[in-house]
């Protein structure tokens, strides 16, 4: 069930996140003043912490279609989808692993 509410949320959060992101990328063809001003908000420390958990939504979005994509396709895997789920967990947070220090060090670091 978690699986499911997970793929859920993090697919309406980015269905979200590319809403304003074609919306704010608009704004160039109408007033390039007025897409540097909304650009210029986005770069702050929350923004930054936000661009984590956006990431974070992406990849556990991806990982956990394929193991939907494993379970539709081999009927073999329905036995196993708690263990898939778990598999998709870890793999998320060694993905994330080597992404948010980094990332992190960027947004809170001297530029």
């Amino acid at each position: 069930m978690w699986s499911w509410v997970l793929h859920r949320i993090s697919g309406i959060g980015i269905y979200f996140f590319l809403l304003v992101h074609v919306l704010d990328t608009s704004l160039i063809r109408v007033s390039p003043e007025a897409y540097n001003a909304v650009i210029a908000t986005y770069k702050n420390p929350i923004m930054g912490l936000g661009e984590v958990v956006l990431v974070g939504a992406v990849v556990f979005h991806a990982m956990n279609g394929l193991r939907i994509i494993a379970v539709d396709a081999f009927p073999a895997a329905t036995r196993i989808q708690r263990i898939l789920f778990w598999v998709v967990i870890a793999l998320v947070i060694v993905l994330m692993a080597g992404f948010t220090p980094t990332h992190l060090a960027n947004v809170f670091g001297e530029h």
